[in-house]
């Protein structure tokens, strides 16, 4: 892909969902039960998978640990802290079924994985790593604002400013640009879950005045479109109205569209699987090469085999931003980073029950202790 022209106007959208969006109750579900076991043992093998759906969780998946954890009071408790606890919003945390069918991980996998000379990828795949100078994050600024959003639909409804807020909702916005600068906000949207006593011309005013406003201020405009709740009606959500499922919100959890994708999910999966680390690396890499001043922008895709160490390929795209050829680039990662899965792990410092954090508004762009990939401390080296 060629640079755009300075000139150039065009649009870009990007979604996010709130942690109580059904899909996003299964990857927490799913990342909390990842921790626990982490921290009974962190060398657990992980691949959980929840189902949610009305009335009911559903936990499956394949699970090797020395450690023990009650899913049962996970699921129940991730519901509670997410705020399905009042039975008017038909899903809640100490009524609803728990089931569970959890096996462990194939021993076929499993000798690939663990091999006394060296750990072998968990996995064959291809995983991708994107950074932009467009926000401090070094993140698309589309992705960023719908994040936002979601969060702050989340701050409103918990700190009590919109208490007639529930769980579940969405965000998304469109952005226009002009060559690679953001000049205004083209649309957004916002889809609230309410009580049904608030009327509906209340809740629109509501949330563009403290959820819109505080989050979209700067690319605000008399022409901008705002469309909120434009059913007019959004009290039936979460799993009662919508089934979850862990790993469905890859775009969400990445780029926003912005750059590629693998395929694989990140939820549920311990670092040994390279869908989640490798992505992790491919981000930590690409965010790094930008932060060097190598490039404005940066993709990198990594692909492994399984039960083999080193990836079968590094590829590098600038977009035509960079100042010296990209092989040359590659040839600096290599020399930079170890991409060896154990390697990866143990750089990262990712057998640490971190992944809870990860689960609801995004993997990337968020500067917290435990997320290790947002670092630029390699940028002097490369």
């Amino acid at each position: 892909m060629k640079r755009r022209s300075g000139e150039e106007t065009y649009y870009l959208t990007s979604e996010s969902v709130t942690e109580g969006h059904p899909d996003k109750m299964a990857d927490k579900i799913s990342d909390t039960i990842l921790d626990e076991l982490i921290k009974e043992d962190p060398r657990s093998h992980v691949a959980c998978e929840s189902v949610l759906t009305n009335g009911m969780a559903f936990i499956a998946g394949e699970i090797t640990s020395q450690g023990y954890v009650d899913i049962n009071d996970i699921v129940r408790e991730t519901i509670r802290e997410i705020g399905y606890t009042k039975p008017e919003y038909g899903f809640e945390a100490d009524s609803c079924g728990v089931a569970t069918a959890i096996h462990a991980q194939s021993p076929d996998i499993a000798q690939g994985v663990e091999k006394e000379e060296e750990q072998g990828a968990g996995d064959q795949g291809i995983m991708f790593g994107y950074a932009t100078r467009e926000t401090a994050e070094l993140m698309p600024r589309p992705i960023m604002m719908a994040h936002r959003l979601a969060k702050k639909l989340t701050d409103v409804r918990r700190d009590g400013v919109l208490s007639y807020l529930r769980p579940d909702g969405k965000s998304q916005v469109t952005i226009e640009y002009k060559g690679d600068q953001a000049v205004r906000l083209h649309d957004v949207v916002i889809a609230a879950q309410h009580d049904s006593e608030v009327e509906e011309e209340k809740l629109r005013e509501d949330v563009k005045r403290e959820v819109i406003e505080p989050v979209c201020g700067e690319l605000l405009d008399d022409d901008t479109t705002y469309n909120i709740n434009e059913t007019g009606r959004f009290v039936l959500g979460g799993p009662q109205a919508d089934t979850g499922l862990t790993g469905r919100k890859i775009i969400v959890d990445t780029y926003g569209g912005h750059g590629s994708h693998g395929g694989g999910c990140f939820s549920g999966k311990d670092p040994s699987k390279v869908d989640r680390s490798g992505a992790y690396m491919a981000r930590y890499i690409a965010k790094n090469v930008v932060a060097a001043g190598l490039a404005e922008k940066c993709e990198v895709q990594l692909s492994y085999a399984i039960g083999v160490p080193e990836p079968t390929s590094i590829l590098v795209n600038t977009y035509g931003t960079a100042d010296i050829p990209e092989s040359e680039i590659v040839d600096r990662i290599r020399d930079t980073f170890s991409l060896k899965p154990a390697d990866i792990i143990e750089n990262l410092d990712l057998l640490r029950p971190i992944y809870n954090e990860t689960a609801a508004y995004g993997h990337f762009g968020r500067e917290l202790e435990e997320f290790t990939w947002e670092k630029t401390d390699k940028k002097n080296e490369l």
